[in-house]
């Protein structure tokens, strides 16, 4: 499948959850709309890992260079944010470890459950 139609898939997930994050007065961000539409068609065979798999595996390539502007960001408000250095730099490690945690028990859960014979 080419690229165009692999990247209009995943513009048109996004494009959803966009449009859900406008009409439903949820706090929650059109990204985690998007990410749940792309997860249950994948689950429920709408979409096949092969349909996006290029793209996908692009996108994952090149996500660095999408950290470079809120970098810039932070390095040109440093004045704004000495002021309040300590919190943010403990903020930033509390979530972080917080984050690393929960994403190894998720991964170990995900490799048992995966080991265990399916009755």
């Amino acid at each position: 499948m080419g690229y165009l139609f692999q990247f209009m898939i995943i513009g048109g997930i996004t494009l959803i959850g966009e449009l859900l994050h406008y009409f439903l007065p949820l706090p929650i961000p059109s990204s985690v709309y998007g990410m749940i539409i792309l997860f249950v068609c994948l689950l429920t065979g709408i979409i096949k890992e092969e349909d996006i798999k290029e793209t996908a595996d692009f996108l994952l390539l090149i996500m660095p260079i999408m950290f470079v502007g809120p970098s810039v960001g932070v390095m040109e408000n440093f004045n704004l944010l000495s002021s309040s250095l300590l919190p943010f730099i403990v903020i930033v490690l509390v979530s972080t470890c917080f984050i690393m945690i929960v994403t190894g028990m998720t991964a170990q859960l995900m490799m048992t459950h995966k080991e265990r014979p399916h009755e």
